[in-house]
């Protein structure tokens, strides 16, 4: 599968105004703090991989990092005038439940240009803890060479004031914790299953630490 047989690679030009659009929500309705941003590579391929527990993840990362972002998102958001501003600011419409040949193509592509790609790896909402990834952020770290880039999103959700369920309470606190990149290959450039589900174990040993890590530096 080659970028070029899939869809039209967003514009960083769009994620760039999704960027600004998330800077004005994230920091108007919660009270960001930011660690480790400059640990992002000033330029060339990157892989956000972040935990999912909140709502607001996706757009808190796109607000807060220093790089425009695109991010893998379920197609079920894209209904709509949501789903036309989302195409619009470079975000990438996905198919979690099968091999969705156009968005692999459209992910590969944004980081062969020397982009920013956003992935949840645990595949959906919920604890937010790492425990459970997918294969798909082994599959494009390996194919792609681009380094992994751990970031936990940390905000409570179980405090009174809450007007959404898994949203922080507004104007609390949101902290937001940039690891140390690294490669999810062995150097081999392998990308059989096995070599995949070797990687995959890598990568969660990398992000369940950064968690621990982001935790014990923020009090959460």
């Amino acid at each position: 599968m080659t970028a070029s047989s899939a869809a039209p690679v967003p514009s960083e030009k769009g994620a760039e105004v999704g960027r600004r659009i998330g800077v004005g929500l994230m920091y108007g309705l919660w009270k960001p703090r930011v660690l480790g941003a400059w640990r992002v590579p000033a330029t060339g391929p990157v892989i956000y991989a972040v935990n999912h527990a909140h709502n607001i993840d996706g757009p808190m990362v796109m607000g807060v990092a220093p790089r425009p972002t695109h991010f893998l998102i379920k197609k079920e958001a894209f209904v709509g005038p949501l789903g036309r501003f989302l195409t619009g600011i470079g975000q990438l419409k996905v198919d979690r439940h099968s091999a969705d040949r156009a968005a692999i193509g459209q992910a590969l592509g944004v980081l062969a240009d020397g982009g920013v790609l956003g992935i949840f790896p645990e595949g959906t909402r919920g604890e937010g803890d790492f425990a459970s990834l997918r294969a798909g952020l082994a599959y494009f770290a390996v194919r792609s060479g681009a380094p992994i880039v751990p970031v936990a999103v940390l905000g409570s959700t179980d405090r009174p004031g809450r007007l959404i369920k898994a949203l922080p309470p507004l104007r609390s606190r949101v902290d937001v914790v940039f690891g140390d990149p690294f490669e999810a290959g062995d150097g081999s450039g392998r990308r059989t299953r096995k070599a995949l589900d070797e990687a995959t174990e890598r990568i969660q040993k990398q992000l369940t630490a950064h968690l621990e890590n982001a935790r014990r530096l923020t009090g959460r």
